[in-house]
């Protein structure tokens, strides 16, 4: 009975492992995604900015979470061997040393991405966004160690999974990229109108309206005129 037990236990973990790694896969995609899209201010009337920052931010705790149920149930895992030490140094497995490696740097950049995100406040603005730069290196480790490590690879509706995520983010990289483009263009033709003119080229100063001629007092005293001066010019 305590066989059968053990045999069932490890076969549970043996499916956790594998449906957590593909869910995991999944909502990494998502939030790839997401993120591009946010970056490329993809606006729509149903479609506001504050709802697609939130879901990207639930999609990726929802991706640590999976990824850190994937984690768990491969260290505790008795079929293999993954070791305890390839969940943060890549390539210290002895299972697929390369393909498990793959999918510890997906770890490490998801993990150095979430902890700059949760100290945003804290930390240089450039210094959180060259590191939230590492999602999108974590996205093709993720995949690259799906397919080379899980066991579920040759399978047709995993290589479907596969091709479905690798064109969504290729569709949204090519997105991002192209609002790149574009938004350096308008900067550069906006900066092209609004140059500083030459010298050669800037209009004449408008002429200075001429003055009306002091009376002869003003112009010996430099003084404003009294009302005895005002009644020898107007003896009115």
């Amino acid at each position: 009975m305590l066989a059968a037990a053990s045999t069932s236990l490890s076969t549970t973990i043996w499916y956790t492992i594998r449906a957590t790694g593909v869910v995991a896969l999944v909502l990494l995609t998502a939030t790839t995604v997401l993120g591009m899209l946010s970056a490329s201010r993809v606006r729509t009337p149903r479609w506001p900015a504050f709802a697609q920052v939130d879901l990207h931010k639930r999609a990726t705790m929802f991706a640590l979470v999976f990824l850190g149920l994937h984690v768990v149930t491969a260290v505790v895992d008795t079929y293999v061997n993954v070791g305890i030490l390839s969940v943060v140094v890549p390539f210290a497995s002895p299972f697929k040393t390369f393909w498990t490696g793959l999918g510890t740097i997906a770890v490490d950049l998801l993990l150095a991405v979430a902890i700059s995100s949760a100290l945003r406040q804290r930390i240089a603005a450039r210094t959180w966004r060259a590191l939230h730069w590492l999602a999108y290196a974590c996205w093709p480790f993720a995949l690259a160690h799906a397919l080379g490590a899980g066991t579920d690879a040759a399978q047709l509706w995993m290589d479907a999974i596969a091709a479905v995520c690798s064109v969504a983010v290729l569709c949204a990289l090519v997105w991002r990229i192209g609002y790149h483009r574009t938004t350096r263009e308008d900067a550069d033709r906006v900066g092209a109108t609004t140059r500083a003119v030459p010298v050669r080229h800037r209009p004449a100063p408008p002429a200075a309206v001429p003055s009306r001629p002091a009376s002869p007092a003003l112009r010996s005293t430099g003084a404003a005129p009294t009302a005895t001066a005002l009644l020898e010019r107007d003896p009115r």
